[in-house]
C-alpha cells in the first residue's frame, strides 16, 4: 500500500502508517503499554499459546472436563474472544450463540478471569488484547488525545467487515480532526459468525452527519446479465444502501438455473457441462462450484474422480479428509476388523483421559482378539487407571451402539446419536457444521448394501484424489470452495449448487430476519464470482432418512422468469449424457413464459425408493399446474 502511495506521489508519504487493526495496534502499545499495565517488552499469543494457557487453568482450577458439555479449551477460546470483539456481555453471547453452554455461565467467566490474570501476570497479550488495549489508550486523557490529534486522515478497507471493538477504534481514533474514511460494500458483509457487524457501514452516515457518500456502481467483471440477476436478488433486502451496479461488458448469456431429480444428477450435470466447456477450449482454472457448506460437495467431488478432472478444494480440507469424518470412518473401520490398531489409536485418543501412551497399549491388546463381539465384553474388564476407564466405556458405548445396525448409513447415523455427539459440541467451536458433514457422509452411505464395500470406495477415492493432486499442476484444475472462500475472486464460469432451502440458505437463518438478508449477502457474492458464465442449480429431492422433496432456494423464487433460462432434467437414472428440455418460448402480456417438456428415462429400472420420489415431485409439480394444461 505505501509503495502505491509512492507511485503516485513520486516519493514515500512520510508519517503514513499502513497495516492490519492488529499491527497498527502492536505498534503503538510498543510505546505505550505501561498506561495499560504492562510493560513494553510484553509478548504475544497466538491460538496455540492462548488454548494452552486455557487448559493450563482449567488443570489447575480443579474444573470438572470430564462432565458433559463442558467446553473445550478451543470453545472457550472462541466464547471469549466473541464477546471481546463484539462489545457484548458473556449472558447475551451464551444466549444468541453457544444455547448449549448457558448453564456454564458461572464456570465460564471465572475461566475468562482466571485467564485475563494470568496473562497480566505473565505480560502477555492474545491477539484480542492488542485491540482492546489500543482501545484504552485512545480512551486515555492524555495519551488518546494526542494520538487522535497525530492522525489527520483514517482510511479504513473492507469496512462492512469491521467488528464492535474495530468500530470503536475508528471512531475514537478519528474523533479530532473527523476526517474518516471508510471503504466497503455493504452488500458483501458476510462474516457475522466471526463478529463482523454490518451496522457498522450502514449507521456510518448516522455517526458523521457530515459525511459524503460515494456509491462506486461501474462493474468490469460480469456480464450485465449475471449483474441484473444479482441486483434483482439484493433488492429483496432491507438493511442497505439501495444500489445496482451497472456492467461495461457487451451482454452475454442468461445464467441458467437447473432443476435435478437428485443430488447425483446436479453433480452429473455440473461435471458434464465442465467437459464441454473444456472441450470447446476453455481453461479449467477458469471454472469453479460454489457451495454454502463444505458439507454439500462431497458427491461432486466423487463425480469428479470418476471422470478424472483435476480440481482444487478451497475453503478447507476435502470432504473424506475432514478429521471429524475420518472419525465416524475409524468407528466403522473398527466394527469391521478390530484389530485395526491404526482405527483404535484415532478413536482411543479423542476419549478423556487417554492419552498417545495409554491408547498405543490399549490398542495393542486388540491384535489378539477375533470379533468386535469379544471387545465389546471384554473391554469394560481391562486393568486401567480410573480416568482411562471413563474413556475406554465412552469409546465402547459409541461402538456398542453403531455394532447394533447393519448398512453403513444406519452405523453412521447411529454414531451421530452417540456419545460422539457430546464430544463434538464440547470440543468443537463449529460442531453443528461437523454435524451437518456427518449427515452428509450418511446420505453417501445409503448407495451401499455393506460397510466393507462403502469403506473400499472411500479409501480409493482419496488415493486417487491425492494422486491427481500431484499429476496436475494448478492451471489444469477447476476450483471447488465455499462462498466465504471465493469472495474477492473471479472465474469466467460459476456454478452455484445445492440451492434447496435449508441448504442454501442455511436452515439456521430460516427463522431471523438478520440472518436471511446475510444469506441473501452470501448468494450476492456467490453470483458476482461469475465473469461470462452463471449455473445455479439444485435437487429436487434431498437425502436422508428416507428420501423427501426439496423446494427450490427461496432466492431462486425470488428472481424474475426473464433474468434466465431455466432447465429441468429428469433423466435421472439413465446413464446417458443430461440434456436439457425441449423448450418453447412466447410471450404472453407482460410475462415471459417457457413452456418446457420433463423427461423422465430410466424410471422402471430405478430403484423403487427413487422411483417413489421421482412420483412424489410428478404429483407435487402437477397440483401447481392450471387445469387441463
Amino acid at each position: 500500500m505505501r509503495e502505491r502511495v509512492g507511485s503516485r506521489l513520486g516519493t514515500i508519504a512520510h508519517g503514513l502508517w499502513a497495516g492490519t487493526f492488529h499491527s497498527i495496534a502492536h505498534r503503538i502499545l510498543r510505546g505505550s503499554a505501561a498506561a495499560c499495565g504492562y510493560s513494553s517488552a510484553f509478548t504475544i499469543l497466538d491460538q496455540e499459546d492462548s488454548r494452552s494457557l486455557l487448559k493450563a487453568i482449567l488443570k489447575d482450577a480443579s474444573f470438572d472436563v470430564t462432565s458433559r458439555r463442558f467446553p473445550s479449551p478451543a470453545v472457550l477460546q472462541d466464547v471469549i474472544s466473541f464477546c471481546k470483539n463484539t462489545v457484548q456481555p458473556m449472558e447475551k453471547v451464551l444466549e444468541e450463540r453457544y444455547p448449549h453452554l448457558e448453564d456454564r455461565l458461572t464456570e465460564i467467566t471465572e475461566v475468562r478471569r482466571l485467564y485475563e490474570e494470568r496473562k497480566r501476570a505473565s505480560q502477555a497479550m492474545d491477539f484480542d488484547d492488542l485491540l482492546g488495549n489500543w482501545l484504552t489508550l485512545i480512551h486515555h486523557p492524555e495519551i488518546g488525545v494526542a494520538m487522535s490529534a497525530r492522525f489527520r486522515h483514517i482510511l479504513v478497507d473492507e469496512y462492512q467487515d469491521t467488528n464492535a471493538l474495530q468500530a470503536n477504534i475508528v471512531s475514537g481514533l478519528a474523533r479530532t480532526h473527523r476526517n474518516a474514511f471508510v471503504v466497503g460494500d455493504d452488500a458483501q458483509s458476510i462474516y457475522s459468525f466471526r463478529g463482523a457487524d454490518i451496522k457498522n457501514i450502514l449507521r456510518f452516515p448516522e455517526e458523521w452527519p457530515d459525511a459524503k457518500v460515494h456509491k462506486l456502481l461501474t462493474n468490469y467483471r460480469s456480464t450485465p446479465d449475471i449483474l441484473d440477476l444479482a441486483n434483482a436478488s439484493l433488492s429483496q433486502n432491507r438493511a442497505q444502501f439501495q444500489k445496482d451496479l451497472i456492467g461495461l461488458l457487451p451482454r452475454g448469456k442468461k445464467p441458467i438455473v437447473g432443476s435435478f431429480g437428485t443430488a447425483h444428477q446436479e453433480a452429473r450435470f455440473i461435471a458434464e457441462q465442465v467437459l464441454r466447456l473444456r472441450n470447446e477450449g476453455a481453461a479449467l482454472a477458469g471454472m469453479a462450484v460454489l457451495f454454502r457448506s463444505s458439507a454439500h460437495s462431497h458427491i461432486l467431488e466423487m463425480e469428479l474422480m470418476k471422470r478424472d478432472i483435476p480440481y482444487d478444494y478451497r475453503g478447507g480440507v476435502r470432504f473424506f479428509g475432514r478429521a471429524h469424518i475420518k472419525d465416524v470412518l475409524a468407528c466403522l473401520r473398527v466394527i469391521q476388523n478390530p484389530r485395526d490398531e491404526s482405527a483404535w489409536l484415532r478413536l482411543l485418543q479423542m476419549q478423556q483421559g487417554i492419552g498417545a501412551t495409554m491408547a498405543a497399549r490399549i490398542a495393542a491388546m486388540t491384535r489378539e482378539v477375533g470379533t468386535i463381539g469379544e471387545v465389546l465384553e471384554g473391554g469394560n474388564s481391562l486393568a486401567l487407571p480410573d480416568r482411562a476407564r471413563g474413556g475406554m466405556e465412552s469409546c465402547l458405548a459409541m461402538i456398542r451402539t453403531a455394532n447394533a445396525e447393519s448398512d453403513p448409513s444406519r452405523i453412521v447415523r447411529a454414531i451421530i446419536k452417540s456419545t460422539y455427539a457430546d464430544y463434538l459440541e464440547r470440543e468443537f467451536p463449529d460442531w453443528r457444521e461437523r454435524m451437518d458433514d456427518l449427515e452428509q457422509l450418511a446420505v453417501f452411505a445409503e448407495g451401499y448394501k455393506d460397510a466393507n464395500s462403502f469403506l473400499g470406495d472411500i479409501a480409493l477415492f482419496d488415493d486417487a484424489i491425492g494422486s491427481s493432486r500431484g499429476a496436475s499442476p494448478n492451471d489444469e484444475r477447476m476450483v471447488l470452495s465455499t462462498v466465504h472462500q471465493a469472495k474477492g475472486l473471479e472465474w469466467d464460469t460459476v456454478f452455484v449448487m445445492h440451492l434447496m432451502e435449508s441448504a442454501f440458505p442455511s436452515r439456521y437463518a430460516m427463522d431471523d430476519d438478520a440472518q436471511m438478508e446475510e444469506e441473501r449477502r452470501l448468494f450476492y457474492v456467490a453470483v458476482t464470482r461469475a465473469r461470462r458464465n452463471l449455473y445455479l442449480t439444485y435437487s429436487a429431492t434431498r437425502a436422508g432418512e428416507g428420501l423427501s422433496f426439496a423446494p427450490p432456494s427461496i432466492f431462486l423464487q425470488e428472481l424474475p422468469p426473464y433474468l434466465t433460462e431455466r432447465i429441468e432434467v429428469r433423466d435421472s437414472f439413465g446413464s446417458g449424457f443430461l440434456r436439457p428440455p425441449e423448450r418453447e418460448s412466447r410471450w404472453d402480456g407482460d410475462d415471459f413464459y417457457q413452456e418446457k417438456t420433463i423427461r423422465i428415462d430410466g424410471y422402471g429400472n430405478a430403484p423403487r425408493q427413487e422411483r417413489a420420489a421421482t412420483k412424489t415431485v410428478f404429483k407435487s409439480t402437477m397440483k401447481k399446474l392450471p387445469p387441463n394444461s
